[in-house]
């Protein structure tokens, strides 16, 4: 059986900063909409609510979002 070559994993920190990204492009998602409900609430306002609540964790504010939907 031959083995599939596997690519060397990343540093910690490029997937740290990957996901960092990825949870930055879904709390942005679900500010803006947001801001499609409450036109009149600047999207930073928005989306500084999501996080704040979960104490600045982009991890928790994420995980917060999820349990809502």
């Amino acid at each position: 059986m031959l083995k599939a070559k596997t690519q060397p994993e990343k540093p910690l920190a490029e997937r740290i900063a990957d996901f960092r990204e990825e949870l930055d492009a879904f709390i942005d998602s679900r500010a803006e909409a947001l801001k499609q409900e409450s036109p009149g609430v600047p999207f930073q306002v928005l989306r500084n609510i999501l996080t704040n609540r979960a104490g600045g964790c982009q991890c928790q504010g994420a995980l917060n979002i999820l349990e809502r939907v």
